[in-house]
C-alpha cells in the first residue's frame, strides 16, 4: 500500500550571483537548507551569454545539469568538449579531480536557463576516476499517465516508465513533470531515499499547502510517495521531484571540494595547487570557451560533437 510522505521544510529560492556575471535561484546549499543528504546543492539558473561559469575544480561530488533554454558549451582539462541543448543533461562525476568550464550561448543574445545538481558522492568512490554521461533529450523517456499530466523520466520510474540506467554512482531519480490546471500526480520513491521537489514555475497543493515558483518543499522518510495537484484557477505547472540515496556519511565541502574530513579538504586545496593526485593535467592548463563563447567557436565545437556523435553511432 501507498503511503503518503509529510512535508519537513518549504524554502523560496532568491536570486544570488554565482559564477563570472551569472544569477541563481538556489534552495540546497543555503542557509535554510545546507545539505539534504546526498544533495549539495541546487541551482536554477539563468545566465545571459556574456556570463558563465569559466575554469573551476571539483573533487568528491557528482553534478547533473539540466538544459532548458539556449546552448551550455562544456570543456575540460582532459580536452574533452561539447554542447547542451534544451532538454539534454550531463551526469559528471568529478571522482578525485576535475577541472572545467561551462559557458552559456544564444544566437540572439537571450539567456539560457537550466538546473544544476550537486550530488554527494559515498566515501568508498570520493577519489574515484573521473567520467562523463551526456544524456540527449531524445533519449529520455516520456510518460503521460492521462491528458493532464507528463513526466520526463531522466532517472528513476514514473507510471511504469523507466529511464536509462547507470547514469550516476549515488542511487537517484529525478523527474521532470509538467501538470495542467486541475491535474493530480503521485511519484513512488524508494523509502531511503531523501526526497524534495522544485517548482519551476506555476504551482501546486501539496499536503493542503499552496506552494508557488521558485520554491522548493523537502519531505520526511515517512512514507513511499509524494502526491499533489495543481488548482484550477492556476497555470500550466513545471516542477522537478529529486530523490537520493540517503548517506551515513559527515559532510565538509569548501566551494567545489566535497570530502568527509577536514584533512580531507586540506588535501584537495593542497592537491589542486601542486597539480598532483587527480589534478595533474591542471597545470598550466586553460580552455577555450573559459572567456566567452563566439559563433565560430559555438558552431567549430558543434560541428566536432555531431562528428563524434556520427562515428559512435557507426561504431554500434
Amino acid at each position: 500500500m501507498v503511503s503518503f510522505r509529510s512535508i519537513f521544510k518549504t524554502i523560496y529560492a532568491m536570486e544570488q550571483a554565482e559564477g563570472a556575471g551569472a544569477r541563481v535561484r538556489r534552495s540546497v546549499g543555503t542557509m535554510g537548507m545546507r545539505n539534504f543528504t546526498p544533495f549539495l546543492m541546487l541551482d536554477h539558473f539563468n545566465v545571459s551569454p556574456d556570463a558563465g561559469f569559466p575554469d573551476h575544480p571539483h573533487r568528491g561530488q557528482e553534478t547533473v545539469t539540466l538544459l532548458m533554454k539556449g546552448q551550455l558549451l562544456h570543456e575540460d582539462f582532459t580536452g574533452s568538449q561539447g554542447v547542451l541543448n534544451p532538454g539534454d543533461l550531463q551526469f559528471m562525476t568529478a571522482g578525485e579531480g576535475v577541472v572545467h568550464a561551462e559557458m552559456p550561448f544564444t544566437e540572439d543574445g537571450s539567456n539560457v536557463e537550466g538546473m544544476q545538481l550537486w550530488v554527494d558522492l559515498p566515501a568508498d568512490l570520493k577519489h574515484c576516476k573521473p567520467r562523463y554521461r551526456d544524456l540527449k533529450a531524445a533519449e529520455v523517456p516520456i510518460v503521460k499517465p492521462n491528458d493532464k499530466v507528463q513526466v520526463k523520466v531522466i532517472s528513476g520510474k514514473s507510471y511504469g516508465v523507466e529511464s536509462v540506467k547507470d547514469l550516476a554512482y549515488t542511487p537517484m531519480d529525478y523527474y521532470h513533470y509538467t501538470v495542467q490546471p486541475g491535474g493530480e500526480f503521485v511519484q513512488e520513491l524508494p523509502e531511503d531515499f531523501n526526497a524534495f521537489l522544485y517548482i519551476l514555475n506555476g504551482s501546486l497543493s501539496l499536503n493542503t499547502q499552496l506552494v508557488k515558483e521558485y520554491h522548493s518543499v523537502f519531505y520526511n522518510m515517512d512514507g513511499s510517495a509524494i502526491s499533489g495537484s495543481v488548482p484550477e484557477d492556476s497555470k500550466s505547472t513545471d516542477f522537478v521531484i529529486i530523490a537520493g540515496k540517503a548517506l551515513d556519511q559527515p559532510i565538509y565541502q569548501h566551494g567545489p571540494f566535497v570530502e568527509t574530513s577536514k584533512a580531507g579538504i586540506y588535501s584537495a586545496f593542497m592537491d589542486y595547487q601542486m597539480g598532483m593526485n587527480g589534478f595533474e593535467r591542471a597545470k598550466g592548463w586553460a580552455s577555450e570557451i573559459g572567456g566567452g563563447v563566439t559563433p565560430k567557436l559555438f558552431k567549430t565545437i558543434s560541428h566536432k560533437q555531431e562528428v563524434a556523435e556520427k562515428l559512435q553511432k557507426d561504431e554500434l
